[in-house]
């Protein structure tokens, strides 16, 4: 029997969700119930780390209830949250499918583009945020899809190229207060080239916002960022002008602010890196990317 095709997948969050759903979505009942029980695993444990839910059983233990290091099922590993006092937390770490035949090995990495960008391996999803922040370049118009991005990507810089995005919903959106926008005036880019003062952005993603908008655009424009602690949208709303993630956008109007354009997907994407592709790897993304939409054609 031939060897696994490994392919590299977040630890937690949506961005491995999104990766399990397509996987399900390919495969069919063996890989939904493994999506599934992923999904409400991590979600519990993300619930007991943040105190939300308490379980009497010790770390270790639950880390040996959860993981099959047998059988197919999922593994699961210890990484240290962020959170104070860095406790422990249970993220996933590995299981095995079979996509057309041929077994394939998810394995969670906590930066899969940056696992890719060091050739590990030829495949991997990540949240197209991080391509954004790293190597599409900086011009003067910005970025309006993902279609745009492997153009902007130079193949001196890296051999990893989005394949398609998966269609998660959450985007990043211009934000403003009612007194910030005159009546009758659209909040999209063509305000924000207009505009010359602060706007306001999660730190993280000063590189990224300078993308999507094209630094023709934020010319007069100065970033500022919230203070630790605070919510990006009440920052937005002391600041009156600024760019955030949003899905329904129920917290922005909870703070007063008005919805404007919605920049770029925060979407999360199948990547391969063309130089450790094989006949077996390009076999797989065919069959991950058959019949999504936003497939993009290679550069």
């Amino acid at each position: 029997m031939s060897s696994p095709v490994s392919v590299a997948v977040p630890r937690k969050g949506r961005p491995l969700e999104a990766a399990l759903g397509r996987i399900a979505a390919v495969v069919g009942d063996d890989a939904t119930t493994l999506a599934d029980e992923v999904a409400s695993t991590l979600r519990y444990e993300k619930a007991v780390t943040k105190g939300i839910d308490r379980d009497e059983r010790g770390v270790y233990d639950r880390l040996a209830a959860y993981s099959d290091p047998d059988g197919r099922g999922p593994e699961y590993t210890l990484v240290r949250d962020d959170r104070d006092g860095f406790p422990r937390r249970i993220v996933f770490d590995s299981a095995l499918v079979a996509v057309d035949g041929r077994d394939v090995r998810l394995v969670g990495r906590e930066e899969p583009f940056r696992a890719l960008r060091t050739h590990e391996f030829a495949l991997g999803f990540d949240s197209a945020d991080l391509v954004l922040e790293e190597v599409v370049g900086l011009r003067p118009e910005g970025l309006r899809d993902l279609s745009d991005v492997n153009a902007r990507i130079d193949p001196r810089d890296t051999d990893v190229r989005v394949v398609t995005g998966l269609g998660d919903t959450v985007r990043h959106t211009l934000m403003a207060t009612p007194e910030t926008v005159p009546a009758g005036t659209d909040l999209d880019r063509a305000f924000v080239a207009d505009h010359e003062g602060p706007l306001c952005i999660s730190p993280r993603y000063e590189r990224l916002v300078e993308a999507v908008l094209g630094t023709d655009a934020l010319d007069g424009v100065e970033f500022v960022y919230p203070t630790p602690g605070q919510e990006e949208e009440a920052a937005i709303a002391e600041t009156g002008l600024g760019v955030y993630l949003t899905v329904t956008g129920g917290t922005a109007r909870d703070h007063g602010l008005v919805l404007g354009e919605d920049l770029f997907p925060s979407e999360t994407v199948l990547m391969e890196n063309e130089a450790e592709a094989t006949r077996a790897t390009r076999s797989l993304e065919i069959a991950l990317a058959e019949d999504i939409d936003t497939a993009l054609s290679p550069e």
